[in-house]
């Protein structure tokens, strides 16, 4: 952790040569009056004991000039302090957010909140504490010495020994420190997981009769957390011991020598000066040390170490950094139900696809479809079940599925039955709790390989321009024209004022911010389109002409049926309603399926 701690140390001030100089230039003003409180007490001691008021009044009076210059040194340091310290701030949110969106199936969403909401803040706070009291000790020290320094050498002897064995002490019980630190921040994680967990399942807790376990399964993260509390809060003696070896030991080691200083030569306003030096610079600029790196420092060392492992931890490989336009797929639709377990043979969705087109090798690598050929891909599922909780029943259960390449397949079934988790699964915004899902023959969430449409389309404030190239910035205006007319946005862009409008999705419809969405996506033309109710708010028009341009062109496509008129549509369809699993054409079905006949109302 003190190396985490020093790497960003360094690496801020290293970044900002010019806010450091400015630091140390009005520290320097700021310890004026440390340096000059000594020389000023000890030559005004030894003035008014040779009779000579006057010169020790003039002494004195230094220190009140010295005061201003201090405090606008003190007012003028968080200037350059919010330089070094605000960045770091911008870039642990950046880190963070990133860090949850590669993880977007919600596993760590409690824990993201946390650190996003509370530990973030704690760095930033304690991160400017621990510069502000780290230069405070230094310069103090370097003024406190220069002090001693010239009115008796000798008396750093009596002075720095202690100082560095306070230190050394302090040093040897930061690491048991940390550790108890890091149980305390790890607990508060928990115990947010646990809290969230609890309030979610509150109506299923109380319809078991189960209040009592689970107030004790919570209880337990509460307790360890107080426990790491009390543990952390032990420590603190040690930090008591260094700070009166290092802050007061030299001042019973300058008096308990003061006659044979007195021997040696050295004033009585000397001896004064420097006890003023040990009371009034070092031992306050000692505590503030401890109590700074103490307290601030080994919460600052835990929660950064924290957050750069929970950011590393979630970026799993294969998930390429989520997109705005599909993180709304990664939330679980209302109303899902569990399903029995039902005998399910292996679907196949048949079908001619064409190969054709590729992306230009300059477009983003982390934009979906970048540097792929738009071919359909094969989509393979083998053995799949998943449960929204390792206690609850299968959402889906030992599905088999295959789409061939360039496939067309309409997934239909009653509202809540697991259609929008099936299409989770595919885009690997989902991971199942056993079975295997293959997008061209490896693990899905590669967003080279896919788009996934979500029901509730993301539109950002922007030209429309801009909104309908976001996943292809090398789309040319042609390809831009091409896609608006055969998804039907021809009218919206006539209406907006062009493509260089600005757009603002409060004042769009529902429609028309699934038109945006669907031509964004057609100019994607990713390997693979999943349709997860993307047309829901279009009339029945509109959306056949959007689902037939998708399907016209190269490319697997997977509709999560909103209306059945989508199913007749499609090549093959899949049919799930909780009692079993049917495959076919639309004829098929027909004859074979009464659950199919009953969506269609016969």
């Amino acid at each position: 952790m003190s190396r985490v701690l020093t790497r960003t140390l360094v690496s801020i001030l290293r970044r900002r040569p010019r806010a450091v100089l400015r630091l140390a230039a009005w520290s320097l003003a700021e310890v004026a009056p440390t340096l000059l409180m000594g020389l000023a007490v000890a030559h005004a001691v030894d003035a008014f004991q040779a009779g000579r008021t006057g010169r020790a009044l003039a002494w004195l009076g230094t220190l009140a000039l010295a005061g201003p210059l201090g405090a606008f040194g003190c007012h003028r340091l968080y200037a350059a302090l919010a330089a070094l310290v605000e960045p770091l701030r911008d870039e642990l949110v950046r880190t963070v957010v990133a860090g949850a969106l590669r993880a977007p199936d919600g596993r760590h969403g409690t824990g993201a909140v946390a650190r996003l909401t509370h530990q973030v803040e704690i760095v930033r706070d304690t991160f400017a504490g621990l510069l502000m009291v780290v230069r405070g000790f230094v310069f103090s020290v370097v003024a406190a010495s220069a002090g001693l320094l010239a009115l008796a050498p000798v008396m750093l002897a009596l002075v720095v020994p202690p100082l560095l064995a306070g230190l050394a002490l302090f040093c040897l019980a930061v690491p048991a420190a940390a550790a108890r630190q890091r149980e305390l921040i790890v607990g508060e994680e928990r115990l947010a997981e646990a809290t969230a967990a609890l309030a979610e399942g509150l109506r299923d807790v109380t319809a078991c009769g189960a209040e009592e376990q689970i107030a004790a399964r919570a209880g337990e993260r509460v307790d360890a957390q107080a426990a790491a509390t009390r543990a952390l809060a032990r420590l603190a003696g040690v930090r008591e011991a260094a700070l009166a070896l290092g802050g007061w030991l030299p001042v019973l080691l300058i008096l308990a020598f003061a006659p044979w200083l007195s021997r040696q030569g050295v004033t009585a306003g000397a001896i004064a000066g420097a006890v003023t030096y040990v009371l009034q610079g070092l031992r306050p600029a000692l505590s503030g040390l401890i109590s700074g790196v103490g307290g601030g420092g080994l919460r600052l060392a835990v929660t950064l170490t924290r957050i750069l492992e929970a950011a590393a931890s979630e970026d799993r490989p294969g998930i390429m950094p989520a997109l705005p336009a599909k993180t709304a797929a990664a939330v679980p639709a209302e109303g899902v139900r569990p399903v029995r377990k039902a005998p399910v043979g292996a679907v196949a969705a048949l079908g001619e696809g064409t190969a054709g087109g590729f992306r230009p090798e300059t477009a983003s690598p982390t934009l979906a479809g970048a540097g792929e050929a738009a071919g359909g891909v094969e989509v393979r599922l083998a053995g799949v079940r998943f449960a929204y909780g390792e206690h609850a029943e299968p959402v889906i259960d030992g599905l088999d599925l295959v789409v061939p390449a360039g496939g067309h397949l309409a997934v239909v079934g009653p509202s809540g039955i697991g259609k929008s988790t099936l299409a989770a699964l595919i885009a690997g915004l989902l991971e199942p709790v056993a079975g295997t899902v293959l997008v061209g023959g490896r693990p899905p969430g590669d967003a080279r390989l896919r788009t996934l449409i979500p029901q509730e389309a993301y539109v950002f404030h922007g030209t429309l321009h801009e909104n309908l190239t976001y996943l292809a910035p090398w789309a040319d205006d042609e390809a831009v024209r091409h896609a608006v007319d055969v998804i039907g946005l021809s009218p919206l862009v006539q209406r907006l004022g062009g493509y260089g409008a600005q757009v603002d999705p409060a004042a769009l419809s529902a429609g028309e911010r699934q038109l945006i969405a669907l031509g964004r996506a057609y100019l994607a033309r990713a390997p693979l389109t999943v349709l997860d109710e993307a047309t829901c708010h279009l009339d029945p028009a509109a959306e056949a002409r959007a689902e037939l341009a998708f399907a016209r062109g190269p490319g697997t496509l997977i509709v999560i049926a909103h209306r059945m008129t989508s199913a007749r549509r499609a090549r093959r369809i899949l049919l799930l309603d909780g009692t079993g699993v049917w495959q076919g054409g639309h004829e098929e079905l027909l004859r074979t399926s009464a659950p199919y006949r009953s969506l269609l109302g016969r």
